[in-house]
């Protein structure tokens, strides 16, 4: 499953957040991993909005795990105060954010859809069209 959720970073102390995550502690990227937090991102913006991307089997189950290991207990009181609501730890403020648009879902429903018409292919590389209109 695909989970994006967001926090708030406080403005004045972005510039810490970035430091900290630019060399995040190996034994908590190994304890994320072993989590199941597969393609995690995190995109700041100028605001202190934070925006979190990860991919795993079951996001209550991936956040489970990691609650129950020492270096997230560790990592998240660290990273508590630099958070806009530090009154929970940040990792259990996370608003979770409903998808409503996959690219890849998309094109997989529409390659079922021809399929079942009959249609055996739908050029989906929008270089093609353009070569087209050149052409």
């Amino acid at each position: 499953m695909r989970v994006c959720f967001r926090s708030s970073v406080q403005p004045e102390l972005m510039a810490e957040y970035k430091q900290r995550h630019a060399a995040v502690w190996p034994e908590m990227l190994s304890a994320l991993k072993n989590a199941g937090w597969n393609n995690y991102s995190l995109f700041l913006a100028p605001d202190g909005q934070l925006i979190g991307y990860l991919e795993c089997e079951d996001y209550a189950e991936a956040q489970a795990r990691m609650a129950i290991t020492e270096v997230n207990a560790r990592w998240q009181a660290e990273m508590a105060t630099l958070f806009a609501n530090s009154d929970l730890p940040p990792d259990q403020g996370f608003e979770v954010i409903e998808e409503v648009f996959n690219l890849e879902d998309q094109l997989a429903a529409a390659d079922d859809v021809t399929a079942a018409a009959g249609v055996t292919h739908i050029d989906k590389d929008p270089a093609h069209e353009y070569q087209k209109e050149q052409a």
